[in-house]
């Protein structure tokens, strides 16, 4: 399947489509910095933006969408659930909180942003309401296992639409998106570089050969895999720059040569072993 342009979108599970190439907004500043790095990806041509409770710059992301004058419709918001506030009741107060700081009137996909269990499935229901009353038009989970999804889809009654996990080639999470593409769950990337790391010798190799970055060779490697990337950067010319993968494709054997980097390596926390 053929992504060519910053523009291109998957459908979800519930006929929704999300674009495949997104701005994430972890460990951005509230105020001027989230502010700027929103508009310039706007301006860029992005049309997905992601943030979260947690991350405490909701309110920028919303003005930075007003001041942008791209139509609402135009852009898919996602933003999750604290684990503070997993639990029925809690998790629709979160909500409210979180659209009246980023002024909207709708969401576009609202997950579960770490599994904790029994509460999740609270959790889970709660956000099953707010898609059927319209508030948002798909719901989903971030770092969840299959253990994890399975436990969820045995009570639940909307399959998540996205299941947004740390992924990379370092972490290529084989079994996990082989189950989520047989249950219909889009695959999501955050951290898709690596947080920095990417002194590899094969990606210096592919870099020279394609003439592009080993940043943009990552990237273009989560799409060719069909998994939708969310890279984040506050520098305009960083946040252009990762958007430059739609004019190039990687071919098989060197698709398979980065999966082959796999060690199962995390730089975020493993979803079973956390603590917050």
């Amino acid at each position: 399947m053929a992504i060519q342009h910053l523009t291109d979108t998957t459908t979800l599970n519930n006929g929704v489509k999300m674009p495949w190439f997104g701005l994430g907004v972890w460990r951005v500043e509230e105020g001027a910095q989230v502010e700027d790095a929103v508009k310039s990806a706007l301006a860029t041509g992005y049309r997905s933006l992601d943030t979260a409770a947690i991350y405490g710059n909701e309110e920028g992301v919303g003005r930075a969408i007003k001041e942008s004058g791209v139509p609402r419709e135009e852009i898919f918001i996602t933003t999750k659930v604290w684990n503070a506030n997993q639990g029925y009741e809690s998790t629709l107060a979160a909500f409210e909180e979180s659209m009246q700081k980023l002024g909207l009137e709708y969401l576009d996909l609202y997950l579960i942003h770490w599994p904790k269990g029994e509460k999740s499935k609270d959790t889970w229901r709660a956000m099953e309401q707010l898609y059927k009353d319209g508030r948002v038009r798909a719901i989903g989970v971030s770092n969840f296992h299959v253990h994890h999804l399975q436990d969820l889809l045995a009570d639940a009654t909307v399959v998540p639409a996205v299941n947004q996990v740390e992924y990379h080639p370092l972490l290529n999470q084989t079994e996990l998106r082989a189950f989520c593409r047989e249950h219909k769950i889009q695959l999501e990337a955050w951290s898709p570089l690596m947080q920095g790391n990417l002194d590899l010798p094969i990606l210096t190799e592919l870099a020279q050969k394609y003439g592009k970055s080993a940043a943009q060779i990552v990237l273009r490697w989560d799409l060719q895999n069909e998994v939708v990337t969310i890279p984040k950067s506050i520098t305009p010319s960083r946040i252009a720059e990762n958007a430059q993968v739609f004019d190039f494709e990687l071919s098989a054997d060197d698709m398979a040569a980065l999966s082959e980097l796999n060690e199962n390596r995390r730089f975020g926390p493993d979803p079973d072993n956390f603590d917050f």
